[in-house]
């Protein structure tokens, strides 16, 4: 593993991700455990491909509502997470594993990682009354500790909408709680590699012909 110490969404970023699987995407593959790889599966790993034969990031790529606003208010939550745990929370980079890596928001002295949502009044709500993470970042949670190789996870929601009191509400996760689910990762992810690698050498091989 290569620990490279860059900003999210940068370019340098971008091109160290380039034909990698990444932890934010990892319930593309991690869906209908136990059975065959379902069509999301199949359109990241041709995504994958693509950008290893062609050297340049999926066209398709974009950015949605959600993206946009996780971008702007990530700071916010932030700083509000600093002052609650009076930490200082330093660059997540790109943790490199070769064929996949894993970019968290940020590092938290030397066992911590933490992942910022900035959501809806709604998923907030639902996030505080279910008492723990959203499911469907689960995989992307794992992934954090897969890819790191640290202790435990802050996952963050942060929505604006609410009073100063309740905007930012932090759940920890401890390794121990996903021990089966990192085995289930890497059994599943190493599956999907060799999907990866069916899809690239369909390519290139038609480049040959």
């Amino acid at each position: 593993m290569i620990f490279h110490d860059v900003e999210q969404n940068t370019e340098e970023w971008e091109a160290l991700k380039l034909g990698k699987a990444s932890s934010s995407n990892y319930s593309k593959f991690m869906a209908h455990l136990g059975k065959d790889f379902g069509e999301p599966a199949h359109r990241y790993a041709l995504q994958i491909a693509l950008e290893r034969v062609t050297g340049r990031k999926a066209e398709h790529s974009f950015k949605n509502d959600d993206m946009e606003r996780g971008h702007e208010q990530e700071p916010i939550a932030r700083m509000l997470y600093e002052d609650l745990h009076f930490v200082d929370v330093k660059n997540g980079g790109f943790f490199d594993w070769g064929d996949w890596g894993d970019s968290p928001d940020g590092l938290v002295g030397n066992d911590g990682v933490v992942e910022f949502k900035s959501v809806i009044a709604s998923v907030h709500e639902a996030n505080i009354k279910r008492g723990k993470p959203d499911p469907a970042y689960k995989w992307q949670i794992v992934g954090h500790f897969d890819g790191t190789g640290r202790a435990w996870v802050d996952f963050a929601s942060y929505c604006a909408d609410y009073p100063d009191w309740n905007q930012l509400v932090v759940f920890r996760i401890h390794r121990n709680e996903v021990e089966q689910e990192l085995a289930q990762l890497a059994e599943r992810r190493t599956k999907f590699i060799e999907l990866v690698r069916d899809k690239e050498n369909e390519l290139q091989k038609r480049e040959a012909a």
